[in-house]
């Protein structure tokens, strides 16, 4: 069932109080705060945070560094009021812009084109070789994440009914847990729980196969309008350190590698083939056509969304999906101003 904003909040406020993971700047002044949320998967955010670009960028704000397992879990963390920006994959963000939770944040730059970081794996035990043998099986993901959303679009594009199949919520740590107890039979996740589980299992597709066949998954910064309109040296300090983060992956990701390592405590050879896994672009070249485009010519950003919020509601995940004025108007290009 879609979960309802009124779920959410009481979630949040039955949950433990949220982890820092590093607060930066030396006395700051008292109120001057930005609440950063992140999750632990190979991405270039990561650099921004193991060099400590923000902390040094705004020495006068206390800046939180928060830990979350899914998007699901940082749009409630939006309805409390407990987060300012946040990296969170385009299904949770298609969600979160949809009635009844209708997050008031916006997009204000694409992370990356999510590749095969994420996919469906099945255990070899299973026996299962192919997509349409799922039915009847249990099959786990992070409900209203992108890896949910390529799982329902794989059943989809395979003629598969997704009631036939028990899909089971699960975070990516327990998804490796009930793994290893064999209470799945398989599961579409992402990196580092995804290599994990591809030691033993079988991989189905991928999210960069889905994104050939029409079903593409992103990851983006939302950050919350009212701060980002009241803060927006804050945005921009923070665009320009994930852009120059975004452009060393392709000019030395080796770099970036070593800090994602450190960050999620893995090698640096494993965080160089999980950052391989997607595709980046900087802030000029999502500006283009297919993303965010001009204010002369928009570009198909906001369809994307709105299509990923289509397919959630025909999905029953959500319970109403929005005008496109609506996800226009959620759309902040990187560099200022609407796309």
């Amino acid at each position: 069932m879609p979960i309802s904003r009124r779920n959410a909040l009481a979630l949040l406020a039955s949950a433990p109080l949220l982890a820092s993971c590093g607060v930066g700047g030396s006395s700051p002044a008292a109120g001057r705060t930005l609440r950063v949320a992140f999750q632990n998967f190979a991405d270039s955010t990561l650099l921004v945070k193991d060099q400590q670009t923000l902390e040094k960028a705004l020495p006068d704000h206390r800046i939180t560094w928060t830990a979350f397992d899914s998007g699901a879990s940082i749009n409630t963390a939006f309805l409390g009021g407990a987060i300012d920006l946040a990296v969170i994959g385009s299904s949770p963000a298609a969600a979160g812009l949809c009635p009844p939770l209708s997050i008031p944040y916006q997009v204000v730059e694409l992370l990356n084109v999510i590749g095969d970081s994420e996919a469906l794996v099945v255990r070899k035990a299973s026996g299962i070789t192919k997509i349409s043998e799922l039915a009847g099986r249990k099959i786990a993901a992070p409900f209203s994440s992108t890896a949910h959303f390529s799982l329902l679009a794989a059943l989809e594009l395979a003629g598969v009914d997704a009631a036939s199949v028990t899909v089971v919520d699960l975070e990516p740590q327990n998804i490796q847990a009930a793994w290893q107890r064999g209470d799945i039979d398989g599961a579409y996740v992402w990196t580092p729980v995804l290599s994990v589980l591809q030691q033993d299992g079988v991989t189905l597709t991928d999210s960069a196969k889905l994104a050939a066949a029409g079903k593409p998954t992103l990851t983006f910064t939302v950050a919350r309008k009212e701060f980002a309109d009241a803060n927006p040296d804050v945005l921009d300090k923070w665009l320009a350190a994930t852009n120059d983060a975004i452009k060393l992956v392709k000019t030395d990701p080796a770099k970036v590698a070593a800090a994602v390592g450190r960050q999620i405590g893995i090698g640096e050879a494993d965080a160089l083939a999980q950052l391989k896994q997607n595709i980046y672009l900087d802030h000029e070249e999502q500006r283009g056509p297919d993303y965010f485009g001009t204010s002369a010519a928009p570009g198909q950003l906001a369809n994307r969304l709105r299509a990923t919020a289509e397919f959630l509601r025909a999905q029953k995940k959500v319970e109403q999906v929005p005008d496109l004025a609506v996800f226009q108007a959620a759309l902040r290009a990187p560099g200022g101003g609407r796309a």
